[in-house]
């Protein structure tokens, strides 16, 4: 049996995809919190973004959150 000598490594994509997917997982979460924030903070007419902040940094608190515990299983 012969094996081939111009045949490509194997790459190994579907840890690549799983950080990926995280990204992406973490941008949207992010986004959506602070846009809810925006638009109660639009609602209110405040003269500080309050509702903006606080939309901002617990969308942020969640998305670590999400990714800590998701690399907290990769480990086990």
């Amino acid at each position: 049996m012969s094996t081939p000598k111009n045949k490509p490594p194997q790459i190994e994509s579907r840890g690549f995809l799983k950080y990926i997917g995280l990204a992406f997982q973490m941008g949207t979460i992010i986004a959506l919190g602070t846009y809810l924030g925006y638009r109660v903070d639009l609602k209110t007419d405040m003269v500080f973004p309050l509702y903006l902040l606080i939309g901002c940094f617990l969308s942020l608190a969640i998305a670590f959150y999400q990714l800590f515990k998701s690399l907290k299983s990769d480990d086990t």
